[in-house]
């Protein structure tokens, strides 16, 4: 990995030789990044079919993509040269992980950048639906003034029910009450409360006690269709339901008929099941024109702070990689941050976890009479990754 002493190059390969290709507009940020670090980055605005993606990355070595590129396996298989995938986004569902993990690439994402926007836009959203804002703002644009408090509500005193209590959940319970609600929260998995958030044993108890229910879950096997006809009859009548987590979630027919029954007084859809590849591209779907419905394009995170500080997040990630060969915020390798590289040569490997190769890599090493300075091996059920660092000063050059 690092080039012989006295060379300007961190890696052994020429910085200029490099390949790095970043789809769908992703933040200037990320760009001034990378080609700060010497580097060269081609920038695309638009996602790539299958297709295309196959011809696209044959000769990368870094792929940078948001949402709507999808990363296949076959697109993997294709890409002999690819060491890293960055999901300039929070998802990394858009990539076959487990293929990229089988071949030695790493993927990264960025968890917390866009957390302060969505949690925002809930709040915002809530005191739209419960004001009516969206029909109000409707109506003057058609020439009617319909000046009445008929539907109106304040959210101070209301309950809300957080689904999901991870970085988004446990930021929408803070901003939540700093404006007056009631706080409940239901998780999987045990997690600590934040001020007086409080959590309940079961989604149905949530579902009951809830004026308005925030989803904020992963795309799971276990959060397909959570919330469909069952459990949106569970909720409180008069309720209103938001979903800024991903379009598999919620059944959007079972929704569309509680809303027409009145059984919900309203929702805020910003992620849908089939979702438009590109902005000219028509969006269907059976919420549309329903009364006080607000439907945002997957708008969540899409504030311009959001998206410098992922751009920021997610390059320094890929650069953390290339440079210095650390996974630690990887999602699908072994986790892995090496200690600083002054003095050292660093030797990276990515192998398959099965006995014997630890034992024959470190043969090959002996054999150099080079001095190891430290070794670090993490593995999961398929893959090894092993860092040797060898003393600079004592190490062969064609090591």
């Amino acid at each position: 990995m690092n080039a012989p002493q006295g060379s300007d190059a961190r890696t052994s390969f020429p910085k200029n030789k490099i390949k790095i290709l970043f789809l769908e507009n992703i933040h200037p940020s990320a760009q001034a990044l990378i080609e700060s670090d010497g580097l060269e980055c081609e920038m695309r605005s638009a996602a790539l079919s299958e297709t295309e993606l196959i011809e696209a990355i044959a000769d990368v070595h870094i792929l940078g993509i948001r949402s709507k590129t999808q990363v296949s396996q076959a697109a993997l298989e294709s890409a002999r040269r690819l060491l890293a995938v960055g999901c300039f986004c929070i998802g990394t569902n858009q990539v076959d992980l487990d293929a990229a993990n089988r071949r030695g690439i790493a993927v990264f994402n960025a968890p917390f950048s866009n957390t302060r926007s969505v949690a925002e836009l809930v709040i915002g959203e809530m005191i739209a639906l419960s004001r009516r804002l969206g029909d109000r703002s409707r109506e003057m644009h058609e020439g009617k003034w319909n000046k009445t408090a008929s539907g109106s509500f304040e959210i101070r005193g209301k309950t809300i029910g957080i689904v999901g209590y991870g970085h988004i959940g446990r930021q929408v319970g803070v901003l939540a009450e700093t404006v007056g609600l009631r706080v409940l929260f239901y998780d999987i998995s045990q997690q600590l409360p934040m001020g007086n958030n409080r959590t309940v044993g079961t989604l149905d108890e949530l579902l009951a006690n809830s004026d308005f229910v925030t989803l904020h879950v992963p795309a799971t096997p276990v959060t397909k269709n959570m919330m469909g006809p069952e459990q949106i009859a569970k909720m409180k009548p008069g309720s209103c339901l938001i979903n800024l987590s991903r379009g598999s979630v919620v059944q959007i027919p079972a929704l569309a008929e509680a809303l027409r029954k009145k059984h919900l007084a309203g929702a805020a859809i910003d992620v849908f099941p089939i979702e438009p590849k590109s902005n000219a591209d028509p969006f269907e779907s059976e919420l549309r024109g329903l009364s006080n419905v607000i439907l945002t394009p997957h708008v969540g995170g899409s504030t311009m702070e959001a998206q410098e500080a992922i751009g920021r997040e997610v390059a320094s990630a890929l650069l953390r990689f290339l440079n210095e060969g650390s996974t630690a915020s990887a999602v699908n390798m072994p986790q892995v941050e090496p200690p600083p590289l002054a003095g050292r040569h660093r030797i990276l490997n990515i192998h398959a976890n099965v006995p014997g190769v630890l034992s024959k890599i470190n043969n090959i090493i002996g054999q150099t009479k080079a001095n190891v300075e430290s070794q670090i091996l993490a593995t999961d059920p398929n893959v090894g990754y092993l860092v040797i660092d060898l003393n600079q000063s004592l190490s062969l050059i064609h090591i």
